[in-house]
């Protein structure tokens, strides 16, 4: 009983919430505006606040695992060859790209409704190339890396403590499409979507790096069609 009662409170402290909260009250309390003068997000405080939280998880996920006296390698990394998971997290990319968009097409012609929010918030923060590049490394590490070094850690600690992998999958993506509630419920559909993907992949290769590597790619070419597209 206790194990999993540390386990669960290990996933919810990795989870990203708690860090984000203890992130956003120190920048406030410095005097850091989440918001420019024009009331839109500022880049350079969602920028820090995101690389700040990934730097604060992984911390926990190496404090976690060590005092589990388990290896983040075995845990994250498995015994399969990176380069060869780096090159399928490539190959996965189209296969990711064509998913979300028969997702939110689905939505699109069954639940229009879904689409509440016309414009992503984010695209308000690209403003020049600058931003682009700035976004551009925070998609990675804060969206590639972090969040997948999160479900990783997360889906093994379910299979171990929590019910099980489908279970702690099932979980995991529903509150990570959940996170994403800010871009509409059709995104957070289809990020949670994505999520169930990139953990399914996990669960089979005990590996984040696949899922890592399409992750990092896809969140790039988002930050790439904003830019393009504005």
């Amino acid at each position: 009983m206790w194990e999993r009662l540390g386990a669960l409170a290990e996933v919810i402290l990795v989870s990203g919430f708690p860090t984000q909260l203890f992130v956003l009250a120190v920048m406030t309390s410095l005097g850091m505006r989440m918001r420019t003068p024009d009331g839109h997000w500022s880049p350079l405080f969602i920028s820090t606040l995101s690389l700040l939280d990934t730097a604060l998880v992984i911390g926990l996920v190496w404090l976690f695992l060590g005092s589990h006296r388990e290896r983040i390698r075995d845990v994250l990394l498995g015994r399969r060859s990176v380069a060869r998971e780096a090159i399928i997290g490539v190959a996965l990319l189209p296969i990711v790209f064509v998913l979300a968009v028969i997702v939110l097409a689905i939505i699109f012609w069954t639940a229009p409704q879904l689409h509440n929010v016309p414009r992503n918030p984010l695209e308000d923060m690209l403003q020049n190339r600058r931003d682009a590049a700035i976004f551009g490394m925070v998609a990675i590490v804060a969206g590639g890396v972090r969040e997948e070094i999160q479900r990783g850690f997360i889906l093994h600690r379910f299979s171990h403590y929590l019910g099980g992998g489908l279970v702690g999958l099932i979980v995991h993506s529903s509150v990570f499409g959940l996170g994403h509630i800010d871009q509409g419920w059709d995104a957070a559909i289809a990020v949670a979507t994505l999520g169930a993907i990139w953990g399914t992949i996990y669960l089979i290769r005990r590996s984040i790096v696949a899922p890592m590597v399409s992750h990092a790619g896809f969140n790039l070419a988002q930050v790439i069609k904003y830019l393009v597209l504005r």
